[in-house]
C-alpha cells in the first residue's frame, strides 16, 4: 500500500475552510445556603434546576448530606472555563466572604 495515494488528480484540492469558532456557552457560578448554615458553590448551565436536582438529592455528596435551603446568589461566566476558575476562587475563600465575592460584581 506504500505510495498510495487517496486523492483523485481529477478534483482539484481545495483549502478546507477554517470552521467559525464555537459560541462559547455561558456558566453561571452559584452559592447555595445548605441546613446547617453552610455554604456550597458549584457552576451549571441552568441555576435553577441544578437547585432542585440537589433538592431531590441528584446533585453533589455534599448537598445528599446537608439539603440545599436556597440560592443565595449567583454570577454568569463566558464559559465553563470562567465559572470554575472562579468556583475555585470561591470555595479556597473564608465562608464570611463567600457572599461578598458575589455582591462585589453587582
Amino acid at each position: 500500500m506504500a505510495g498510495l495515494s487517496l486523492h483523485n488528480p481529477a478534483v482539484p484540492r481545495t483549502p478546507t475552510d477554517p470552521q467559525p469558532a464555537p459560541t462559547p456557552t455561558p456558566y453561571w457560578l452559584y452559592l447555595l445556603e445548605c441546613e446547617g448554615g453552610v455554604y456550597y458553590a458549584g457552576i451549571a448551565l441552568d441555576v435553577e434546576q441544578r437547585f432542585f436536582q440537589h433538592v431531590f438529592g441528584l446533585g453533589a455528596k455534599f448537598t445528599r448530606a446537608r439539603p440545599p435551603l436556597r440560592v443565595l446568589a449567583a454570577r454568569v461566566y463566558p464559559d465553563k472555563g470562567a465559572a470554575l476558575r472562579a468556583e475555585i476562587q470561591v470555595k479556597a475563600l473564608p465562608r464570611t466572604r463567600k457572599l461578598a465575592f458575589f455582591e462585589a460584581a453587582a
